[in-house]
């Protein structure tokens, strides 16, 4: 983790020549309930660019800071929690908007005020039956992966 002064470019902001503290966040201080690039990376576990790639890519809700720092909120931690797990199932970027919006629309609704809950619950449904599939792939896949490992440990020394 970088602990010198980072160029505001750098941290994912405008490139404005201007530095910040130790940690990438800005000298002028967070509202409260937000977290720059680099607290979302950290606590989803994943690098800067990563995150700021969903975000050009239109998959996060980030907000602008006066000084042009992306921020965060916790939907935008929710839903970068909801890519990571989505990505090593082989989700595509048009299929992870999806997801979010349909995860976004049943979450947002209730039974009473939704005439689409039904078609969305049927969607969800479909959705949970996809992830397994995709699971018992990736089951099918680490298994092939065990086996590769028990065939090697007899050639190691």
């Amino acid at each position: 983790m970088s602990t010198p002064s980072t160029s505001h470019a750098a941290s994912g902001g405008a490139d404005t020549g201007a530095t910040t503290p130790a940690g990438g966040i800005p000298a002028t201080g967070l509202p409260p309930g937000l977290m720059t690039v680099g607290e979302m990376a950290e606590r989803v576990a994943l690098s800067h660019r990563t995150v700021r790639y969903y975000d050009d890519e239109g998959l996060l809700p980030a907000r602008r800071s006066p000084g042009n720092y992306r921020l965060y909120g916790e939907d935008a931690l929710a839903k970068m929690l909801t890519i990571r797990r989505l990505k090593p199932l082989g989700f595509t970027l048009d299929e992870m908007r999806e997801v979010l919006a349909l995860l976004d629309a049943v979450s947002s609704s209730t039974a009473g005020d939704d005439p689409d809950r039904a078609e969305r619950l049927e969607r969800l449904v479909e959705l949970e039956a996809d992830v397994r599939r995709r699971r018992d792939k990736l089951v099918e896949q680490l298994a092939g992966a065990d086996e590769l490992l028990a065939s090697l440990r007899p050639l190691l020394p």
